[in-house]
């Protein structure tokens, strides 16, 4: 069926900073506001027996670590992203000329690597701020730095001195698609901070996830941003997860040869401003979308109420959307509300 709908530095601020994993388009950023930051150690108390970002059982105390986020690049010379695969939660949005990037989450694993990360745009606060921790890119326009400053997660930018032993371009990939970020080296450093809050909520089996137990069936879903973003999740009831596949057609995979998957995708209808040429998502909102868990989905409404908040689910009936316990991806297509062409989501 087709269906067409219209979110360190603790001494003086860093003088001279030249962004050099920005593209052409993108400002350099002459001087960034210096962080605040206590000198204290935070304590510490994790007795979760459930990952706060998929819903699988854990040993208490295990993932008492920070999480990762990046800004992570989706441009074909980017491809394959390393450490994509080993995600907890990935968000897909859309950027300038009708590409989008990814927003990344690493908790349950920490890659060696992950990468390459690209520049922020304005609403990447929105969405890394309920996770907290550690959140990686390469620079971007000044305006869009000085927001992710003010969110309340730990900026490590790429040229920077925190960075300079976490940071480096690998010469398997041409600039500025080639900045990579040494991951447990980087988390090591910040184990001050605390674990994420949980997202979502997740069912006790797959076969109890609201997809599952209320849904209908499904083979495919493709979500169309634009014209030259079209990614598609085929259900694999062998793997019991959906396999992405890039806009062309291909296998979508990472740099370790394995397919990307998920076991839950959701597909946000947002709202896109287009402010001064840049795609700019209103996540701190509401809308509609779906839930794919188990070869099988449901309509669901979202809302997000302040930028620090998570994004709660629920059902058309107002019940809590429960999700598989595993990686999740979310697609935030525009609606026909937006400045720029209403996404076309497709379910077969």
């Amino acid at each position: 069926m087709a269906i067409r709908f219209a979110s360190l530095f603790a001494t003086a601020a860093i003088a001279a900073l030249a962004l050099t994993a920005c593209s052409a388009e993108e400002a350099t950023l002459e001087e960034v506001p210096g962080e605040e930051t206590s000198g204290e150690t935070a304590s510490i108390v994790d007795d979760a027996t459930v990952a706060a970002l998929t819903g699988e059982p854990i040993e208490a105390g295990s993932l008492s670590r920070p999480s990762l986020g990046a800004k992570v690049d989706n441009h074909p010379s980017a491809r394959p992203q390393v450490g994509l695969d080993e995600a907890d939660i990935v968000f897909e949005e859309l950027v300038e000329g009708g590409i989008t990037r990814y927003v990344a989450i690493w908790h349950s694993v920490l890659p060696a690597e992950i990468g390459p990360v690209r520049s922020v745009r304005p609403m990447d606060p929105e969405i890394v701020s309920p996770f907290g921790g550690v959140f990686a890119y390469s620079g971007g326009q000044v305006r869009f730095i000085q927001a992710m400053q003010e969110a309340p997660v730990y900026n490590a930018i790429h040229g920077q001195p925190d960075t300079e032993e976490t940071f480096y371009r690998t010469s398997a990939k041409v600039a500025p698609h080639n900045v990579l970020v040494k991951a447990p080296e980087l988390i090591n450093d910040h184990l001050d901070l605390p674990a994420p809050q949980r997202m979502f909520d997740y069912a006790d089996t797959v076969e109890n996830s609201s997809a599952l137990a209320s849904g209908m069936a499904m083979a495919s879903v493709n979500a169309r941003f634009s014209g030259f973003s079209s990614p598609t999740w085929e259900w694999d009831g062998t793997q019991g997860a959906f396999l992405r596949f890039q806009t062309n057609g291909a296998a979508d995979s990472a740099s370790s040869g394995n397919q990307i998957s998920a076991t839950n995708v959701i597909i946000l209808n947002v709202s896109i401003d287009v402010v001064e040429d840049i795609p700019t998502t209103r996540l701190v909102n509401q809308g509609t979308g779906w839930v794919f868990t188990g070869g099988s989905y449901i309509e669901i409404n979202w809302i997000k109420a302040t930028v620090e908040s998570p994004i709660v689910l629920s059902t058309q009936a107002g019940d809590p959307v429960l999700l598989g316990q595993g990686n999740t991806w979310l697609e935030l297509v525009p609606n026909d509300s937006s400045d720029v062409d209403p996404a076309v989501v497709t379910i077969n």
